[in-house]
């Protein structure tokens, strides 16, 4: 099986932006252990602060990989065009943000993905990738 792990802007900051909120641990670290832990997923994984670049890679991978996990981090609440890339590709897209931004100011609840991801996973740390994996691995 073959996932790709993509994240949106400022992510590459974990482990040091706001760890209140996003944790200590930097999504490299987080990383390893994933694919320490499913040894038999072939893992792609990127990282963008720029939206074009980002879907760019939407295009690219989803027809190598048999799902994607995606963080599109602020872009979720703004980008239109990220919300019709993943719309557009066939690969199933779970979308995940490790914080629950439900609870977090009101731009925050506006999402341009999350109806056309088969599924959103929100506010359960990096766990929430683990979980969107999961379920990647049962369908």
């Amino acid at each position: 099986m073959k996932i790709a792990i993509i994240n949106g802007p400022n992510l590459n900051l974990l482990g040091t932006r706001e760890p209140g909120i996003y944790g200590s641990q930097t999504f490299e670290q987080y990383y390893t252990q994933l694919k320490e832990k499913y040894p038999t997923i072939e893992f792609t994984y990127y990282q963008s602060n720029v939206e074009g670049e980002l879907i760019n890679q939407l295009q690219h991978l989803a027809p190598l990989n048999d799902g994607i996990i995606m963080n599109p981090g602020g872009y979720t609440h703004t980008s239109v065009a990220i919300g019709d890339c993943i719309a557009a590709v066939s690969t199933p897209v779970i979308e995940v943000h490790i914080s629950n931004v439900h609870a977090r100011e009101d731009f925050r609840k506006i999402s341009h993905v999350s109806a056309v991801c088969k599924g959103s996973i929100i506010g359960l740390g990096l766990k929430g990738y683990e979980l969107a994996l999961q379920w990647h691995i049962s369908k």
